[in-house]
């Protein structure tokens, strides 16, 4: 997918929500207030992008409204408890990405018990009366990270009399229905290949530090069989990265990641990571405002797809490897050169032809 694919995504969201014509003519609430709910700090998207971007498309396209923005840095309970402060100081509708998908469901109960529609943002919220959905279609990610994987492995592979390749993987918290999708989309591109899943785990909060910790004892115990490993997102690829490291893998096999952050970007660079999915996170949470800002004014907009009965707005993601990520990631406007090839990734980045201007 090149970045005029991007562009005409975004614009289909766009024109789904009707949100990139002027604001409806008509008096603005004069006090509205929408609630954003993040899930946690350890990725830096939540801070860095998600946030900023959602206030930006608010302040907008609602003036009069309010934004009430809260992190639950991994906490179901503190969660819990941001939701029912949020609903108390008169939200008018709930943008809810969920560090628990199974706690998150009285979360949903208790807004639709005072009238407060319930937007499930980034993970879905499976067994709860959704009102709306935006997200990326994770089957669709873990095809592309396994379609990745598979094709970095056989590139590495002998010859057709080749011993097996194993792999681990490495899914993400078992509470988060996003994982389970995932999951699905990277079995269904290791079916037929004979690359054998030596050792699977679902990874409590998508903790980088419980994602090494597993993945340093299975090293353990499959010494000299660990040919690749799939991690669900660039934190934990990066945590994976370090344990292959400690024991003594050099160089790294293939290790996958997601949500393109900068130090993953770097270690694609690097050859330690390789591959990532960019999602337009950006985009992703101004489609969130739009679409609160316009619930919060009672309107129902049309959406793209719908996912267990829930309307939903999905975007689609992009594969970046070393070949793609000058386009995708430099040409795209995600970051500069000159703030992926710090040192020490600068040699790594002449190597690779990343320079200022361009390839050369």
């Amino acid at each position: 997918m090149n970045r005029l694919r991007l562009g005409l995504v975004a614009l289909a969201v766009c024109l789904a929500l009707a949100a990139c014509a002027a604001p409806p003519s008509g008096s603005e609430p004069s006090d509205d207030v929408i609630g954003l709910l993040l899930p946690e700090s350890k990725a830096a998207r939540y801070e860095a992008v998600d946030r900023p971007a959602f206030e930006r498309v608010v302040a907008a396209r609602c003036p009069a409204c309010r934004v009430l923005s809260a992190n639950a840095d991994q906490d179901a309970a503190r969660q819990q408890q941001q939701a029912e402060s949020m609903l108390t100081r008169g939200a008018g509708v709930l943008v809810l990405d969920a560090v628990d998908a199974v706690a998150a469901v009285s979360i949903v109960r208790q807004a639709h018990e005072r009238g407060v529609p319930v937007i499930a943002y980034d993970r879905f919220i499976a067994g709860a009366e959704l009102d709306y959905y935006v997200s990326f279609d994770s089957r669709h990610i873990g095809r592309l990270q396994g379609e990745a994987l598979v094709a970095a492995l056989l590139a590495r592979r002998a010859g057709p009399d080749a011993p097996t390749q194993g792999v681990l993987l490495v899914h993400g918290s078992p509470t988060d229905p996003n994982s389970a999708a995932l999951s699905e989309g990277v079995h269904s591109a290791l079916e037929g290949t004979g690359i054998v899943v030596l050792a699977e785990y679902d990874t409590p909060d998508w903790s980088p530090d419980k994602a090494h910790e597993w993945v340093t004892g299975q090293l353990a115990q499959f010494a000299g069989q660990v040919d690749g490993v799939h991690a669900a997102n660039d934190g934990m690829a990066g945590a994976v990265v370090s344990a292959l490291r400690s024991a003594g893998y050099d160089p790294v096999p293939p290790v996958t990641g997601q949500e393109a952050e900068l130090a993953a970007l770097q270690r694609i660079v690097a050859g330690e990571q390789t591959m990532t999915v960019y999602k337009a996170l950006d985009q992703q949470a101004r489609t969130a405002a739009e679409l609160a800002v316009r619930v919060l004014r009672g309107e129902k907009p049309v959406t793209t797809a719908v996912v267990d009965g829930v309307p939903s707005l999905l975007l689609a993601p992009v594969a970046v490897t070393i070949d793609n990520l000058e386009r995708v990631i430099v040409h795209g406007g995600v970051y500069t050169v000159e703030e992926i090839c710090v040192q020490p990734y600068t040699r790594a980045c002449e190597d690779a032809g990343l320079l200022p201007g361009g390839r050369t």
